[in-house]
């Protein structure tokens, strides 16, 4: 095979342009795919890898199409109005999402493309990096603490200053002014009666746990919504519906803003959702029993892979690593 470093960079994206169409048109243009192959050395082995790293991304790539969904179809929609080059079926460009996907962790794989929220990020004011815990000064005073790769749109004028948390965490140190501070997730949000509290994005979750203060919570902005209302060493988590509040460990769940990540017999699965914002890939849970297991421990967030380790020790489960940027646990 020629060496990797002799195939050049345009042999390698018709690979893979011509991979996606004989995927999507099975039997047709043989023998044109025939004639690309012949006409340059160096197509066969561009095709052969094409075909290897497709194969290798196929699982990783259904969990990428699921956490990416808008963000494909948006790169679907700009491949379908991307002008063409010479007449063609235009059905050839347009891949079904979970092709598109494949394409895109081909893409990551090889270190061409960096997925991210990207719809999300247009409407963000703020963002976090993968890893990255990023501490601001809002314009009225007030601190903010977002974790890792969290973003966050800030409204601060009219009759309330307005965070809305579009995903991942933050946590904020209100500056007292008789403006309202309400931070929004989703249809709910928290009201700020008092000082320092986190709001946290977890699944279809969102859990508000607070430190200083009282923050009053609801599940849904609309008028008469049930509210709760939280002291410090409080939280509660709603979705649909508001839940109960607990006590909590405040100064543990906020230890992330000191490079700590506590937990206290929590289920596996959130661990690692937890640890994701900070490894720099992908992490895939393949079982849903193993998923329940409970774990405690503290672990520092600067160093995910030793944490990952450190559970494989305690729990069991079997780590399998892809291609450097995805980790798939079973």
């Amino acid at each position: 095979m020629t060496p990797d470093t002799l195939i050049p960079p345009a042999a390698r994206q018709q690979a893979r342009q011509w991979l996606l169409r004989r995927r999507e048109e099975a039997g047709q243009g043989v023998a044109e795919f025939q004639r690309w192959l012949e006409a340059d050395p160096a197509h066969a082995p561009a095709y052969a890898e094409a075909e290897a790293l497709w194969r290798a991304c196929e699982h990783p790539a259904q969990a990428l199409a699921a956490e990416e969904a808008d963000a494909l179809q948006g790169y679907l929609n700009a491949m379908q109005r991307a002008p063409q080059r010479r007449r063609s079926n235009p059905r050839r460009w347009v891949y079904p999402l979970a092709s598109a996907a494949c394409l895109l962790a081909m893409l990551w794989a090889g270190g061409w493309w960096t997925p991210g929220h990207w719809l999300t990020d247009l409407s963000a004011d703020y963002v976090s990096a993968p890893g990255e815990v990023r501490e601001l000064t809002l314009a009225d005073g007030s601190q903010l603490t977002l974790d890792a790769d969290s973003a966050v749109a800030v409204s601060l004028h009219g009759h309330t200053r307005r965070v809305e948390l579009l995903r991942g965490a933050a946590s904020f140190a209100v500056k007292h002014l008789s403006k309202p501070f309400v931070v929004c997730v989703g249809e709910g949000e928290a009201q700020v009666l008092g000082t320092e509290f986190e709001v946290r994005r977890l699944g279809e979750q969102t859990r508000v746990t607070v430190a200083e203060g009282r923050v009053a919570v609801r599940a849904s902005r609309a008028a008469g919504a049930p509210e709760v209302v939280l002291g410090a060493g409080e939280q509660v988590a709603f979705a649909a519906q508001l839940g109960t509040p607990e006590s909590a460990d405040s100064r543990a769940a906020l230890a992330w803003r000191q490079g700590w990540l506590n937990f206290y017999r929590v289920p596996l699965g959130e661990v690692l959702e937890r640890l994701a914002p900070y490894y720099p890939g992908r992490i895939l849970l393949l079982d849903g029993e193993l998923a329940q297991r409970r774990v405690s421990g503290s672990f520092p967030s600067g160093d995910p892979q030793a944490a990952l380790d450190a559970l494989q020790a305690v729990v069991g489960f079997r780590q399998q690593h892809w291609l450097g940027r995805w980790v798939l646990i079973r």
